[in-house]
């Protein structure tokens, strides 16, 4: 396949966005037109997962194709450098014009990990000593370090409409950035643009208008469960429920209104960089894959946030929109295979024609043998979670009170309904448990005596206290100034 002839590549990835999300989907309140037709025009995985569902790790194995135990990271270590077997790396080295835009959460901050160039966005992480480039931006445009003046953190729900002009807000930086980079592009080559959204992660600051735009929808409950009622909930999954003790059912309410906010807007960005790529005459001949690092929980079991292996967090939108006439990803296709963020890059280097290294553990997703299961790992200290499944059933182990739940995502998606001491799920549990056992290295063989799983001895959870307002940034104006000069130079 000729240069000219190689499509153009558009990954967009988005930040804590579940993968039921959609109105493709069926969620009943979500607004998501322009992912919605891309699913009508494409092919929508419905079982998609995050191999470690928590920022960095899950990053990681979206840019090389490894899994944690390959590229090094299931705890969120944020100063481990990116291997050098990037997707972008590949692309650049195939002579595709290769461009970021947006989060990329690698160390140092400034390296490209492959690409050409990449306009940055990293949540205001001054303690790396890096303005990015939004932060630069915002105060060319007159209102330098106030990008976090609305007061709201970027781990918490606290939440707020936007403090600043609408056109200031990040998710359109991100996208006029990626509308800049495809219009300047090399017509000689082909692209591959990376899009990286820093939403809905937050801080929970949308528009005020895509907030009045659910002002008068009913929200969806959160899910509830019988966990507690089958056996003691294991020190993770109580300590973390402990986080959402203060919301009242009002306020979860007003919580989830601010996060699909902060989803639509997105999704409505997205007109524009489609827009560009039709007018540009660049769509026809461009695939497109929409996804996430991971998801969040948003109240649903009483659980917030990430790194948990239950479908609000683990599970991600996965949208392959194909070349038209593209019979190999389809239109209109709902596709329940399992795949993971290691397919991405086999996936967009085989669509392209190119190779996949040997250093990418996941495999094509239009490939003829589909995986039959996923292993996904999260932490090494007490709240240290791991999880494997089928295309139907999901174990999720606790090593710390060595407690281990099942559930039946065929009868029960929700997982309201552990089914660990279930007589009649005993063979399932075993099965499942041995595939969980063969993947176990490094600390997690202390979790075994004679090849069984003994796990950890039971904690109590205890209350959790969030003295930094849950990474809480400042006002970044003047900046810090960081040198290495010396002021005062002595002899020998």
């Amino acid at each position: 396949m000729s240069g000219t002839e190689r499509p153009n590549i558009l990954l967009i990835t988005v930040d804590q966005w579940p993968g039921h999300l959609l109105g493709a989907a069926g969620h009943p309140v979500i607004q998501t037109p322009t992912l919605d037709e891309l699913c009508r025009n494409g092919r929508r995985f419905t079982n998609a997962q995050s191999e470690c569902p928590i920022c960095v790790p899950a990053r990681r194995t979206l840019m090389t194709g490894a899994s944690p135990r390959r590229h090094g990271d299931r705890v969120y270590d944020d100063q481990l450098a990116m291997p050098a077997e990037t997707l972008a790396a590949a692309f650049t080295s195939a002579g595709y014009q290769t461009q970021g835009v947006g989060k990329l959460h690698v160390f140092p901050q400034r390296d490209r990990i492959g690409f050409e160039d990449v306009q940055l966005e990293e949540e205001g992480r001054a303690q790396y000593g890096v303005m990015d480039d939004y932060e630069i931006w915002l105060g060319d445009k007159g209102y330098p370090g106030q990008q976090f003046d609305h007061g709201m953190s970027t781990d918490g729900y606290v939440h707020r409409p936007w403090h600043l002009p609408e056109e200031l807000h990040v998710t359109n930086w991100a996208t006029q950035q990626m509308v800049r980079q495809i219009k300047r592009r090399d017509p000689k080559k082909p692209g591959f643009w990376y899009l990286s959204y820093r939403h809905p992660h937050p801080p929970l600051v949308p528009l005020q208008a895509y907030l009045d735009m659910y002002r008068d929808i009913d929200m969806d409950e959160v899910l509830g469960d019988d966990w507690a009622e089958v056996q003691d909930l294991p020190f993770a999954i109580a300590s973390k429920r402990k986080r959402g003790d203060k919301y009242s059912g009002a306020q979860i309410v007003a919580i989830r209104r601010a996060f699909y906010a902060l989803c639509t807007h997105i999704d409505h960005q997205l007109r524009l960089v489609i827009g560009t790529l039709r007018e540009e005459m660049l769509l026809d001949n461009t695939i497109i894959l929409f996804t996430s690092d991971h998801g969040d929980m948003l109240g649903d079991h009483g659980l917030w946030a990430k790194s948990l292996f239950y479908q609000g967090s683990v599970s991600v939108p996965m949208i392959l929109f194909g070349r038209p006439g593209d019979e190999a990803i389809g239109a209109g296709v709902e596709d329940d295979r399992l795949v993971t963020l290691a397919d991405v890059m086999p996936t967009l280097l085989s669509l392209a024609g190119l190779p996949v290294p040997e250093t990418a553990d996941g495999k094509p997703m239009l490939g003829e043998a589909p995986r039959e299961t996923v292993y996904g790992e999260f932490g090494t200290s007490d709240s240290a979670t791991r999880m494997v499944r089928d295309a139907r059933y999901k174990l999720v182990y606790y090593p710390v009170g060595n407690v281990r739940q099942l559930f039946d995502l065929e009868s029960d998606p929700g997982e309201g309904h552990d089914l660990a001491l279930s007589p009649d799920h005993a063979d399932t549990m075993a099965r499942l448990t041995d595939l969980l056992i063969a993947e176990l290295y490094g600390s997690d063989l202390d979790w075994l005596v004679d090849g069984k799983l003994t796990g950890l001895p039971a904690k109590e959870a205890g209350p959790r206290f969030n003295r930094d307002l849950s990474s809480q940034r400042g006002h970044h104006w003047p900046p810090q100034l960081h040198s290495d000069m010396p002021q005062i130079l002595t002899s020998a």
